[in-house]
């Protein structure tokens, strides 16, 4: 039997307390216990919390970029794709009770001023999905179906903009209605 590998043990169970208790609320201690495995083990792989944080970040980008599948689908419209894309999230919020947000809005908040690597790494994920939606946003533009009175590129990070705030929302009244309020007014009244 393969020997559990130690730092992807320390990083999923970091991913699921750091996005359900927050940076600052989860020690060291915590996450190895969590893990099961020596404190000791933890600096064996990462120089610091804050070191782990980044790596967690990054993590939950690249999974968050897995959700954007939908956006490059072919096979159906650019307002189709954005439609998909965003009941993909709300989907995941749903069932995690809304308990969570976002990792990358929680740790803008908690640590944008605490950890200059993270707020990085957290305007480079904004970033990265912003671009995404913009090609999308674009495409929907040149066929009509998308208006263009801004550029693909702000609505784009409009769209972006406005969802974390409606995840916060949610978050906050742990409730759906912000998340479909979002899609109501962005699908039905803002991008077309």
């Amino acid at each position: 039997m393969p020997k559990p590998n130690v730092k992807e043990q320390l990083i999923a169970t970091s991913l699921s307390l750091l996005h359900s208790k927050g940076f600052n609320a989860t020690s060291v201690q915590d996450i190895t216990a969590a893990a099961g495995v020596p404190k000791g083990s933890f600096y064996n792989h990462f120089t610091s919390k804050e070191a782990l944080g980044l790596e967690v970040l990054q993590r939950y980008s690249e999974r968050a970029g897995e959700l954007g599948k939908a956006l490059r689908d072919p096979s159906l419209t650019p307002l189709q794709r954005i439609q998909q894309y965003f009941k993909d999230f709300i989907a995941s919020n749903v069932a995690m009770e809304f308990d969570c947000g976002c990792m990358l809005g929680n740790f803008s908040t908690e640590l944008s001023n605490q950890v200059p690597a993270i707020r990085q790494q957290a305007r480079e994920s904004f970033g990265q999905s912003a671009a995404a939606l913009a090609a999308v946003i674009a495409e929907g533009q040149r066929d009509g179906s998308i208006c263009n009175t801004y550029t693909a590129a702000e609505l784009a990070e409009f769209v972006v903009d406005a969802w974390q705030g409606a995840v916060l929302r949610s978050k906050v009244e742990r409730s759906r209605e912000p998340l479909d309020r979002y899609a109501r007014m962005m699908l039905g009244r803002i991008l077309k």
